[in-house]
C-alpha cells in the first residue's frame, strides 16, 4: 500500500437511502497507540437521505474540506435535518461548524455526555440537540425509525450506537473498528483484517473490557446484517466471527487473576493517550486494567476498583499548576482505600509545568508506596518514543506483579513433561528491529526455518516483549544467529532488564542496515527478514517471516545453541 496517495473521500451506497463517506488517510494518522501500525486509516461517515436527512458522524478537522467537497457534490447540504454523532472529539469541532455555517437549522443528536462535551467544542450553548438516553427513536421517514443504544465507556463516556431497522445496520462508532486503509467498502475475505482488529481491539477497548461485555449485551437485541464502524472496512462477511472474538477477548481480560487499577483525567487527550499506551503494555503482558476516566466516575466505583486492585496508575494533566478537582478527589480515595503494599505508578502530561505530576508522586511516596516505574512527565503531545516508552513502563509495571505473586506462593517442581519439552534446542539469536524512533530487540532461541521457497522462517515472541509491536506483518527485523565462543556477552547484555524507553544497543558493536534494522557486527550471520503472517499461540505469538537477504559473518564459526533444564524456565 502506497503511503503517498493524497488524502480523498471515497463515497459508495451500502443499503436502501444510505451512502458511506470514507475519508481516507493512507498514511499514519496520528501518535497514538492504536495507530502504531501506521496502515493508515478511515474516517467513516454515513448519508441517510429519506424523508428526513441524517449525516452519522463527520470526521475530524484533518479531512474537513475534502470531505464538504464530496459531500456538496452528491447532497444537498443546506437542508441537511440531523447530525448524529457517535462520540464527541473535539477535533471534529471544525467540520460541525463548517456545516452549521452551511445548514444552520441542523439539529445535533448525541447522548447526554456528548451534549455536555459538543457544547464545549463548539463554544455554543444555544445549539439545537436532542438528547439520545436509550429509550427515545429518531424517525428520518420510509422505515429509518433510528433507534439509539448508549455504550460509554472511560475512554469515550459519551458513546452512542445508532441502529436502523429499515436496513438492519449497527453504527457502532469505535466499536468494531480497524485502522487499516484501502479500497475495500466492506470485509470480503475478512480473514486478512484478523490481526488489525484484534490489535485495535488490544489499544483501545481491552482496558475497558467489563464495558465492552455490557455493549455487546445490549447489541446482542438488535437483528445486524452490518456494523458500520467508524474506521476501516465496514463488517459483514466477518459479522457473526467478530462479534464471538470481541466477547472471548473481553473475557481473557475480565477473567484475568491480577488488576490495575489505571485513574486518570485528560484535559486535551494528551493524557488519555498516555493512558492508553501504559495500559497497552499492562494488558499485553497478561494483566488486566481497570481503566477509570475519573471525570464521569463515582466516587464509590474508584473505591471498589482500587480496593480489588493489585496495583493503581494514576494519570493527571496539569491545569493552571494543579491537578484538575476530580484527579485530587481520586487521589484522595487511593490514599484512604489502597494498602501501601500495592504497587504505584504516575503520568502525566502538561504545557508548561508539572506540579499535578509531582504532586501525586509526592503524596504517594510520602504514604510509602512503592513504585512499578519511574514518573512520566511528557510536554504537550506525545511522539512515537514517548509511547513506547509508557508501553513498556506498563509492562514493567504488569511483570513486577506478577513476580511478587510469584514469590507470594510456592513454586512447584517441574514436571517430566516440562522437564523433556525443555530439551528442545534451537539456534540462540538477537532478533533486532527498528521503525521510526522505535527500537528494540530479544534474546530468541525459539527460531525455526519454516519454508524453502521462499526462504523463511518461524520465531516465537512472548506477547509482553518491548519488541512484539515491531513484529506485525509488513515488519521487517533482522535475525542476529550468534556464534559460539563470544556469545555469552551478547547473552548476558540482551538477557539483563532494560528500562522503559532505554536504548536496547548501547555499549554494544552494531550497525545497520537499510531498512535502519541493527546488526550486531559480533554474530556469526545474520538475516533481514520481513513478516509475512502471526499466529497466537498461548502466551506467545508465532511470527512467519521471510528473508529478504543475509549474509555470514564468520565462515569459521560455529552456531550458539542454547540448552535449558524444563520447559517453563528460559
Amino acid at each position: 500500500m502506497s503511503t503517498n496517495k493524497p488524502r480523498d473521500v471515497q463515497v459508495y451506497p451500502i443499503a436502501t437511502d444510505t451512502r458511506i463517506l470514507r475519508s481516507r488517510s493512507w498514511s499514519r494518522l496520528r501518535f497514538e497507540i492504536e495507530y502504531a501500525l501506521a496502515k493508515g486509516t478511515t474516517a467513516n461517515s454515513y448519508l441517510i437521505e429519506s424523508e428526513k436527512t441524517a449525516i452519522i458522524d463527520p470526521p475530524g478537522e484533518t479531512f474537513t474540506q475534502i470531505y464538504l467537497e464530496a459531500l456538496q457534490q452528491r447532497f444537498h447540504v443546506e437542508e441537511l435535518d440531523y447530525v448524529i454523532l457517535g462520540h464527541v472529539n473535539p477535533n471534529r469541532a471544525v467540520t460541525l461548524k463548517a456545516l452549521l455555517e452551511i445548514a444552520p437549522q441542523i439539529t445535533f443528536v448525541c447522548s447526554n455526555p456528548g451534549a455536555i462535551n459538543l457544547r464545549a467544542a463548539l463554544e455554543n450553548q444555544d445549539l439545537q440537540i436532542i438528547v439520545m438516553r436509550g429509550e427515545e427513536t429518531l424517525d428520518l421517514g420510509n422505515g429509518h425509525n433510528l433507534q439509539f443504544i448508549p455504550t460509554p465507556n472511560p475512554r469515550y463516556a459519551d458513546q452512542l450506537c445508532t441502529y436502523d431497522p429499515q436496513t438492519e445496520i449497527l453504527y457502532t462508532d469505535k466499536l468494531f473498528g480497524a485502522h487499516v486503509c484501502g479500497d475495500q467498502v466492506f470485509d470480503e475475505g475478512w480473514e486478512i483484517y484478523n490481526e488489525d482488529r484484534r490489535y485495535y481491539f488490544d489499544c483501545l477497548m481491552a482496558p475497558h473490557a467489563r464495558q465492552v461485555e455490557t455493549a455487546l449485551d445490549k447489541l446482542a437485541d438488535f437483528p445486524v446484517r452490518m456494523y458500520a464502524n467508524g474506521h476501516g472496512p465496514l463488517v459483514r462477511y466477518g459479522l457473526i466471527d467478530l462479534t464471538k472474538a470481541y466477547r472471548e477477548w473481553s473475557q481473557q481480560q475480565t477473567s484475568a487473576d491480577l488488576t490495575v487499577a489505571l485513574i486518570y483525567a485528560s484535559a486535551y487527550g494528551n493524557t488519555a493517550t498516555l493512558a492508553q499506551a501504559i495500559a497497552r503494555g499492562i494488558t499485553k503482558a497478561g494483566v488486566a486494567v481497570e481503566s477509570i476516566n475519573c471525570e464521569f466516575t463515582e466516587p464509590e466505583d474508584i473505591r471498589l476498583a482500587v480496593e480489588k486492585s493489585a496495583g493503581f496508575v494514576i494519570g493527571s494533566p496539569t491545569l493552571g499548576g494543579h491537578a484538575p478537582t476530580p484527579v485530587q478527589t481520586a487521589l484522595g480515595i487511593v490514599l484512604s482505600t489502597a494498602t501501601n503494599n500495592k504497587l504505584a505508578g504516575v503520568f502525566g502530561s502538561f504545557g508548561w509545568s508539572g506540579e499535578a505530576v509531582d504532586l501525586i508522586e509526592s503524596k504517594l511516596k510520602d504514604a510509602g508506596y512503592r513504585f512499578g516505574f519511574d514518573t512520566i512527565r511528557v510536554k504537550f503531545k506525545p511522539d512515537d518514543a514517548t509511547l513506547q516508552l509508557c508501553e513498556e513502563a506498563g509492562t514493567d509495571f504488569a511483570q513486577a506483579l506478577k513476580k511478587i505473586r510469584k514469590v507470594r506462593s510456592p513454586s512447584q517442581p517441574a514436571t517430566s513433561v516440562e522437564q523433556a519439552v525443555g530439551r528442545i534446542v534451537g539456534s540462540l539469536c538477537v532478533l533486532t528491529a527498528k521503525e521510526g524512533d522505535r527500537s528494540s530487540a530479544m534474546l530468541a532461541s525459539w527460531v525455526a526455518q519454516a519454508s524453502f521457497s521462499p526462504p523463511g522462517l518461524t520465531i516465537a515472541v512472548a506477547k509482553d516483549r518491548a519488541v512484539e509491536t515491531l513484529t506485525h506483518t509488513g515488519n521487517k527485523f533482522v535475525l542476529n544467529i550468534l556464534k559460539e565462543g563470544n556469545h555469552l556477552g551478547l547473552m548476558k547484555h540482551f538477557l539483563k532488564p532494560f528500562g522503559p524507553g532505554q536504548d536496547r544497543f548501547a555499549d554494544v558493536a552494531a550497525q545497520e542496515t537499510e531498512s535502519g534494522s541493527p546488526i550486531l557486527t559480533d554474530a556469526l550471520a545474520y538475516l533481514e527478514c520481513s513478516v509475512q503472517n502471526r499466529m497466537e499461540s498461548g502466551d506467545h505469538w508465532l511470527v512467519y517471516a521471510t528473508v529478504e537477504s543475509g549474509k555470514l559473518l564468520d565462515n569459521d564459526g560455529v552456531t550458539a545453541v542454547h540448552h535449558r533444564k524444563s520447559a517453563t524456565h528460559y
